[in-house]
């Protein structure tokens, strides 16, 4: 381990309460989607208390805190905002009163996605006390809306910020590990349209809820048949929600519907999605099904509305890449080890940053992805200062420090 890499790790492990301390007062104020306004101006106290340059919204509600003014852009992002609770029976401890227990934080969010917000404040800090960065604009964004739509924030940061950085460093939990991709998703819908009649005399009418079934049968068919990538994994499509309407209870249905979640790996998009699902209806025997992709056209919680489609394209950065490479490089000469480099199972920002606008993006952040989501969520402490560590020693590689 160089000097450098010492004096990085040894920082940012002194510096570990501290970060713990700013990841509980996040998991203290709730923030859902849309919902993220107080948790935000906790950020924006928190970064400018650890000396960063300049500390802006945009017009979505998202935070942005920035590190130096060189000529190159590299950019760390965290999605602030959380899903709700679920069941609180299933919980050990308030999910919303961080508990530090056996070397653990426990509270929503911990894991998916503060802890990463709160690595990343602590990175900066260290990069400004340890002079790490000379070419670069460094942006550290807390981004709103994600566990909604993903990748709308960084839609809205690309399109209407002009924000375009040469690398987004993704903070979502990977355990520490590196990873590069994940498959993309998209959300369909599928109508099928009937006659309604009394219910006493079925078969006057066309049932509606057969038809969306025998679509639904042909679905499940063919998520078997789903092309396969080594990397990535399987293309798999379900069916979450199936809906119906019809004059009463006494009456068959004359509309039914299918909601899908569809999850596409390499090779798949949204138009041949589309096509196998239109084919489904037509295998079923249903010929003017209508299957759609719907909108995401909720409201930030600055007033803004930016609709989007729901679809959300697989994104892969090439193991070969330069940026790859330099994060295995700072990896191995941070911690003494080779990282395990692996993708998410889940979608992130990087639909939006790579799978749309082709910026390259690498992840890795505190804690592990089977905890987002789930009761008694939670992150190692250790975790928070070994991230904050790897964000300040990547800057200080990509500047030739070390």
């Amino acid at each position: 381990m160089s000097n450098l890499y010492a004096t990085i790790l040894e920082s940012a492990q002194e510096n570990e309460p501290e970060t713990t301390r700013i990841l509980a007062d996040l998991v203290l104020t709730p923030s859902f989607s849309a919902k993220e306004k107080e948790v935000i101006q906790v950020i924006g106290s928190e970064m400018k208390k650890a000396g960063f340059d300049d500390v802006r919204t945009d017009g979505l509600g998202s935070i942005i805190g920035r590190i130096g003014s060189g000529p190159r852009m590299i950019a760390f992002d965290a999605h602030i905002d959380t899903v709700y609770a679920g069941d609180l029976s299933l919980w050990k401890t308030d999910p919303f009163v961080p508990v530090i227990e056996n070397g653990k934080i426990i509270g929503r969010g911990t894991v998916d996605q503060k802890g990463g917000m709160a690595a990343m404040i602590s990175a900066g800090k260290l990069i400004r006390e340890l002079d790490l960065n000379r070419e670069f604009t460094i942006l550290f964004t807390g981004t709103v809306m994600e566990e909604d739509c993903d990748g709308l924030c960084w839609q809205y940061l690309i399109k209407e910020e002009k924000i375009r950085p040469e690398l987004v460093v993704i903070t979502e939990p990977t355990n520490l590990n590196i990873y590069r991709g994940h498959r993309g998703r998209m959300e369909i819908t599928v109508t099928a349209k009937g006659l309604s009649c009394h219910g006493s005399a079925p078969e006057r009418g066309d049932n509606a809820i057969y038809k969306t079934a025998r679509i639904a049968l042909e679905i499940e068919k063919l998520n078997e048949r789903l092309a396969d990538d080594p990397f990535l994994g399987k293309g798999t499509v379900t069916v979450t929600q199936a809906t119906s309407s019809s004059p009463s209870l006494c009456a068959v249905p004359d509309i039914g519907g299918l909601y899908l979640d569809r999850r596409l790996t390499h090779g798949e998009t949204m138009d041949t999605a589309i096509a196998e699902i239109r084919e489904c209806a037509k295998r079923a025997g249903i010929q003017d099904a209508i299957v759609d992709v719907p909108t995401y056209e909720e409201t930030a919680y600055t007033g803004v509305r930016y609709p989007t489609l729901k679809y959300y394209p697989t994104w892969v950065t090439e193991e070969k890449s330069s940026y790859v490479v330099q994060a295995v490089e700072t990896y191995s000469g941070l911690f003494d080890k080779k990282p395990v480099v692996d993708k998410w199972t889940f979608s992130t920002n990087g639909i939006a940053i790579a799978g749309m606008h082709d910026i390259p993006c690498i992840g890795m952040g505190p804690g592990n992805e089977i905890y987002a989501h789930a009761p008694n969520e939670a992150c190692p402490t250790e975790h928070l200062s070994a991230a904050a560590a790897f964000y300040a020693a990547l800057v200080a590689h990509m500047n030739g420090k070390c």
